[in-house]
């Protein structure tokens, strides 16, 4: 009898280089997927060591938790603070008198593992890595010759008599070079300097007989694209220039999805290097929310030739993807480090003083950095900026102060969320948290018979009662995730008579896209809310109304009603997590910690949290979880500094 080989897949278990995967250590400190890898690579090379295969699970392992790569040096460093395994610590140290296997390389070839240094990466982001780096470092250089125009010009726009005033200086830089990085905390005038920078560029280039600059302004979410949108707009309308300069500025921001032209469920974009935008200068806001992936987007697609120009507050989150590219970009941002020759051409072309940031160890990067350092939301007697200024540095003992003080636009709950507090943010006091919106769909509703128009107002008021206030969450799943608390403030509000949450869509459910939807022109991080709306035969009918930026009706708040079966990814946001908050801003935040220590609970996060707020903030969470947040700081490995620096 002939009998066919067998050629089944080998059960990890019968190769013995995959046994420490069967481990209580590996299912606890690995994921399936970071195990997956690991016998994808045994399956490659038959001759990998079991400590190389350890070392491509970890690999893959750090990669789910933002670093770009794994930096051998780094991760041993801080193994055991860690608690990793010591036995992989031994591993990861054998590695190194081992053979390298057939899916490693410097780069060369096609492995899917690259070594660089110290550093493991796989090849997409070491790509990825190496296309921003060079992309930035194509434009990194500056005009520091004076000129008398561009002394004039920027000294009719900026007109603070503080010294230095950074949002000139990040002007002059900006002016003179291809490439600029311009951050700060909020309400430090970032997009009042980008508005008036602007100004500058196109006065500039219309004053040369040419045509106007093709300027593109983008962001990385629909809620952030619309906020600058409307901040710009707002702007336009008193700068003091020419007529033909204010007109040949943009006020319309894409999200970086739409500039690049995304491709539904493919990671392609019709704009790339090989067919590049069609732009001179490309502004990107809330620069801090974007991956390398995306920025490696951007950049192959940005012409050699055209002017980049990035914004964001260094000290928020990082990307929700691996990368942390504006953390990179501004390292060193606080202490400045500029040259004495760019301190000079400062002086010579707006009158500031920045030769206490001179740094000897100056390096060409740093000349492209501004930091703005004046925040003119919050004044020095404000909680909400105290108490994010003492977070952000470090001082664990000064914010706790600042929360017990009562101090005016602070609010501090010493424990875990439970029903009765919940219960009182949720309701509020004289009509706050969520019962304002609710008040304006059940008390400002239209008659039967109105007009659409006055619909839609009643949407635009209602969608606006609801940004107002906003319930943050560090997780996801557990008690203090926003799974639960959605749950719990539906019951709330279903206990008052608020809302009638019998069924899955019921008038005043708050929902939040979760993924791009080209098709309905929503994105990823839009909120809608439940409504009665009529529809075309004037029955009231639920629908989702959201508001959009229709540059055709020259609204940044148009309504636009969604059936709710049409609607994909999507989930209630009564609780947002502070990731998905980023780009928005509330009157008052509510931000609920975990009870207990949590990898995600950093002091990023708390002060990402803290800054979503205009007037008043409330902290949820126990005093000993508190100090932990605030010392446990964000750190994701990556070269892109390095590169920058040449020092790789």
């Amino acid at each position: 009898m002939h009998c066919l080989p067998d050629r089944r897949p080998r059960r990890m278990h019968d190769d013995a280089r995959l046994q420490w995967t069967l481990s209580d250590e590996a299912k606890t400190h690995l994921r399936a997927l970071d195990l997956a890898f690991a016998r994808f690579l045994a399956s490659m090379d038959a001759a990998a060591s079991a400590d190389w295969l350890l070392l491509a699970a970890l690999l893959s392992r750090q990669l789910a938790d933002g670093h770009l790569c794994m930096d051998l040096a780094q991760w041993m460093r801080a193994a055991e603070e860690q608690a990793w395994p010591p036995a992989w610590r031994d591993a990861i140290r054998r590695t190194s008198g081992q053979p390298a296997p057939a899916w490693l390389s410097d780069g060369t070839g096609h492995a899917p593992v690259v070594r660089d240094g110290t550093r493991l990466y796989l090849r997409r982001y070491w790509d990825h890595e190496r296309t921003v780096a060079r992309a930035i470092g194509l434009r990194l250089g500056t005009d520091t010759h004076s000129s008398a125009a561009l002394e004039q010009t920027i000294g009719a726009l900026f007109t603070d008599a503080r010294a230095p005033d950074w949002s000139r200086v990040a002007a002059a830089i900006a002016c003179q070079g291809a490439f600029t990085v311009i951050t700060g905390g909020p309400g430090t005038g970032k997009t009042t300097t980008v508005v008036r920078l602007l100004a500058i560029l196109q006065a500039r280039q219309l004053a040369s007989g040419t045509g106007p600059l093709r300027i593109r302004l983008a962001a990385p979410t629909g809620k952030a694209a619309a906020r600058l949108t409307a901040s710009i707009e707002g702007q336009l309308s008193t700068l003091p220039v020419d007529p033909s300069v204010r007109a040949a500025i943009p006020s319309q921001v894409e999200t970086l999805h739409r500039l690049l032209g995304a491709r539904p469920d493919t990671r392609a974009f019709a704009y790339h290097a090989r067919r590049p935008l069609a732009l001179d200068v490309l502004v990107i806001d809330e620069a801090s929310m974007v991956d390398l992936e995306m920025m490696a987007a951007v950049l192959a697609a940005l012409p050699d030739t055209a002017r980049l120009i990035l914004l964001g507050d260094k000290d928020q989150l990082s990307s929700v993807e691996a990368g942390a590219v504006l953390g990179d970009l501004c390292r060193r941002a606080d202490a400045g480090h500029y040259t004495t020759t760019t301190a000079r051409w400062i002086a010579a072309t707006t009158g500031d003083d920045i030769q206490p940031w001179v740094s000897e160890d100056a390096r060409p990067l740093d000349q492209h950095i501004v930091m703005l350092r004046h925040s003119h939301r919050f004044d020095a007697d404000s909680g909400i900026g105290r108490l994010a200024h003492a977070v952000n540095t470090g001082d664990a003992g000064h914010a706790q102060s600042l929360l017990e003080s009562q101090h005016a636009g602070l609010a501090w709950t010493d424990g875990a969320c439970d029903l009765r507090t919940l219960r009182e943010l949720v309701l509020g006091e004289s009509g706050a948290g969520y019962r304002a919106y609710l008040d304006v769909i059940h008390r400002d509703r239209p008659p039967a018979g109105a007009a659409p128009d006055a619909f839609e107002a009643w949407a635009r008021e209602a969608l606006h009662a609801f940004g107002r206030f906003q319930l943050l969450c560090a997780v996801r799943h557990g008690e203090e995730g926003t799974g639960r608390i959605n749950q719990r403030v539906e019951e709330i509000l279903q206990r008052e008579g608020l809302v009638d949450a019998s069924h899955a869509w019921y008038e005043g459910r708050p929902v939040l896209v979760t993924r791009n939807d080209y098709a309905l022109g929503l994105m990823n991080g839009d909120v809608g809310l439940t409504l009665r709306m009529p529809n075309d035969e004037g029955e009231t009918v639920l629908r989702v109304v959201f508001l959009v930026s229709d540059p055709r009706r020259g609204r940044v708040d148009t309504i636009r009603c969604v059936l709710p079966s049409r609607l994909g990814a999507l989930e209630s946001v009564f609780a947002m997590t502070v990731h998905k908050s980023q780009g928005s801003e509330f009157d008052h935040t509510a931000l609920i910690l975990p009870g207990r220590r949590s990898a995600v609970a950093t002091r990023e996060l708390l002060y990402t949290g803290i800054t979503r707020a205009r007037s008043k903030f409330s902290l949820i969470a126990p005093a000993a979880m508190l100090g932990e947040t605030i010392r446990q700081r964000v750190s994701r490995h990556s070269g892109l500094a390095e590169r920058l620096a040449g020092d790789d």
